[in-house]
């Protein structure tokens, strides 16, 4: 049994670290308060560690440059957009640069791009507005903020046919910009919108190669993402059909001879979105935003695009602990209810394959789920289901998206998906909206959600056809996404639907690794958990712990009966909540004897007294990845923590393991000494050299797990 189930210790209030001299923006924020200021004919955003300076005659976005690193991000003036209507091009802003576009000098009275749109006049600063609605019933990291903090200005550009607004956007406490712009038809007739580019910014290379690329490219440290984003468990992924880097072969004197370089950052959609603008109507486009690490650190790269997350999505960071029930019957659905209040879990899901159908529209089902609702909710417990969308059959030549090579259904995604502008997709989610207002759920796991499948075939009055079928579905789960997040619906999606307001995605992992031999699985459990908190905070990733046999493997990949494999559950236990991750805990049952409710019972106890920290940045620097061959460790940090520092130490080995573990706490905060409160009570110095780095020596038993507190002296 894990060695977390020892008494814990009684927490001692200490005050908020001494932070280093000068302060850095990834241990407080709080200084870096955006700003905007007029000079010399320029609009400037400014928060201490990103400056962008804005032209206004002519406009042009000329500066962009990072405070932290000391370096200008761009080498020419770019526009602040640009989109095709009725086959003409339009410009929003911009300048014709100088022929050498490796850098770009101070100068003014540059030349206006010839084909932007007349500039009119600008507005600002204001608030940060919230995209979407949040309707927080459950609790948030205690950060957590909505709307961001920051500023935003305003950009109008006119002709008689268009009014067009551009937004940007400059977060307080990050290297972080945002942008999108609304297109008005002034006219008395509908305009067609063929296309739109978000950005296209001409950007300091990042490597100059004077031969072809053979062993890869260097891309500039410029994180991209858009909240159009779709088919990934990673941002960048999501948005990759839309964020592409370029060569541009107007940069004339860079050193590579074929001129392809990758250097100009392009954000726009690689189809459509040809929409129809009504007369007074106006459509928006998607948000985009570029985040500027101040280092070419993995480390520091890694917790700045965390850090955004948690400010852009703060709902990712509620964190519930969650069963999965196997079946929906009120029986086993009351037990599970029941063993989650004994134990301290949060959230029961009726999951796949358990028989429950959200689709059921009929009032005895309806009447059903509300009463069981009501049971978990009198129990203080919340609950929710599961829903497929995406990679299954309706009526195929009605119902079902259209292949336009084939001009027949299949070849999606996910092999076959319906058409949400259907008359069957609009019935899906009129029914899911039905469900959840009725009942009052808690939760929907939505699988195989849209992954951005074109449609060929017409679907008035919402799709006209393949150009717009991907811009109009998207549309359709946006919304219905945003609805769930304003009731405060969880969302569990495994899509990169943070930034519409989804919950939780997949942590990353094989599901059949879960019918391997139980020692394996523990071992990939944190290889799994090590690699995907590098680009997640850790309540945005649930894990999977099949407690019945799943994708076959046997008794000896099946953990129940639970009271004979308590060391394996509670070594899955300890390696999920450790690493403050949430894992889908699907079975029958959280416990079958009391000896197994105490052991789970004591790790929830245990996550819950440390949960501030446990789901606080994983400082992979100082934390080891599972291999089987020795100890592995993570390393949990917040300066503005009690305790600032957490470390969790396993030992997958069948012998005790002793070991001096270097630890960086840097991030944590300390300085000049820490305390490392052990799992026993006892304490221990560790003397930290000026870089915050010091030494602790670990043991662990056979199997087992210890943990640190980190704090001040």
């Amino acid at each position: 049994m894990s060695r977390l189930a020892v008494p814990f210790l009684v927490a001692v209030a200490t005050p908020l670290p001494i932070l280093a001299q000068q302060v850095d923006w990834l241990l407080d924020p709080s200084p870096y308060v955006a700003e905007v200021r007029q000079e010399q004919g320029q609009v400037v955003l400014d928060n201490g560690l990103l400056r962008l300076r804005i032209e206004l005659q002519p406009l042009a976005l000329v500066s962009l440059e990072n405070l932290v690193s000391d370096q200008q991000l761009l080498r020419a003036p770019a526009s602040l957009g640009a989109f095709v209507l009725g086959g003409r091009e339009c410009e929003l802003g911009g300048a014709e640069a100088p022929f050498d576009r490796a850098f770009l000098p101070p100068m003014r009275g540059m030349p206006a791009d010839p084909d932007t749109l007349p500039f009119v006049g600008w507005q600002g600063p204001r608030p940060i507005a919230e995209r979407l609605a949040w309707g927080r019933t459950r609790d948030a990291a205690p950060d957590a903020v909505w709307p961001p903090k920051g500023v935003q200005v305003q950009f109008t550009l006119r002709d008689d046919s268009v009014e067009v607004t551009v937004h940007v956007e400059l977060y307080d406490g990050l290297p972080l910009i945002g942008h999108w712009f609304e297109l008005k038809n002034l006219t008395e007739a509908p305009l067609g919108l063929e296309t739109f580019t978000s950005l296209r910014l001409p950007v300091v290379e990042a490597e100059s190669r004077v031969e072809p690329e053979r062993l890869g490219v260097r891309l500039p440290n410029l994180y991209v993402e858009t909240d159009y984003s779709f088919h990934a468990m990673t941002g960048a992924d999501g948005s990759s059909h839309c964020v592409r880097w370029l060569p541009d072969p107007s940069y004339e004197t860079q050193v590579n001879y074929q001129k392809q370089t990758l250097c100009l950052l392009e954000v726009k959609p690689d189809v459509g979105p040809a929409q129809t603008v009504a007369p007074g109507a106006k459509f928006t486009t998607f948000h985009t935003w570029v985040l500027a690490p101040d280092r070419e650190d993995r480390q520091r790269q890694s917790m700045a695009q965390r850090r955004m997350y948690r400010v852009l999505a703060p709902w990712s960071t509620e964190n519930p602990l969650m069963m999965h029930v196997r079946s929906a019957e009120p029986a086993a659905v009351k037990l599970a209810i029941d063993q989650c209040v004994e134990v301290g879990f949060e959230m029961v899901i009726l999951t796949f394959g358990s028989g429950f159908d959200v689709e059921d529209d009929s009032q005895e089902n309806l009447d059903r789920w509300k009463a069981m609702a009501e049971y978990a909710h009198r129990r203080g417990i919340q609950i929710g289901g599961y829903s497929l969308l995406s990679s299954r059959k309706i009526e195929p030549e009605t119902d079902n998206c259209i292949n336009v090579e084939t001009g027949k259904p299949g070849g999606q995604v996910f092999g076959h998906a319906p058409a949400l502008a259907s008359a069957w997709g609009q019935r899906y989610f009129a029914k899911l909206r039905r469900f959840y207002e009725y009942t009052g759920f808690d939760l929907l796991e939505h699988d195989g959600s849209y992954p951005g499948d074109f449609d060929a075939m017409a679907r008035p009055p919402l799709q006209k056809g393949y150009a717009d079928s991907r811009w109009v579905q998207f549309g359709i789960i946006r919304d219905f996404y945003r609805w769930c997040r304003a009731r405060g619906i969880y969302l569990n999606v495994p899509d990169w639907y943070f930034l519409q307001g989804s919950s939780k995605t997949g942590m990353g992992y094989r599901e059949t690794n879960w019918s391997l031999p139980r020692d394996l699985q523990v071992l990939h459990a944190r290889q799994n958990l090590f690699d995907g908190t590098r680009e997640k905070n850790a309540s945005m990733g649930w894990m999977f712990v099949p407690l019945t046999e799943y994708h076959g493997g046997g008794a000896a990949a099946t953990i129940e009966p639970l009271a004979e494999h308590l060391g394996h559950y509670g070594r899955m236990l300890a390696s999920n909540l450790g690493y403050g991750a949430q894992a889908c805990w699907r079975g029958p049952r959280l416990y079958d004897t009391p000896l197994t409710r105490d052991l789970v019972e004591r790790q929830v106890a245990w996550f819950k007294r440390y949960r501030h920290i446990l789901q606080a940045d994983v400082i992979h620097t100082s934390s080891r990845r599972a291999d089987g061959r020795d100890l592995d460790w993570v390393l949990h940090a917040d300066p503005f923590c009690d305790p600032p520092a957490m470390l969790v130490v396993y030992n997958p080995l069948g012998e005790p393991r002793k070991r001096t573990i270097r630890l960086d706490l840097y991030h944590a905060g300390l300085v000049g000494e820490a305390v490392a409160h052990e799992v026993s009570g006892d304490k221990v110095r560790v003397p930290l050299d000026r870089l915050s780095r010091g030494e602790l020596q670990v043991e662990v038993p056979a199997g087992e797990c210890v943990w640190y507190a980190l704090r001040p002296r």
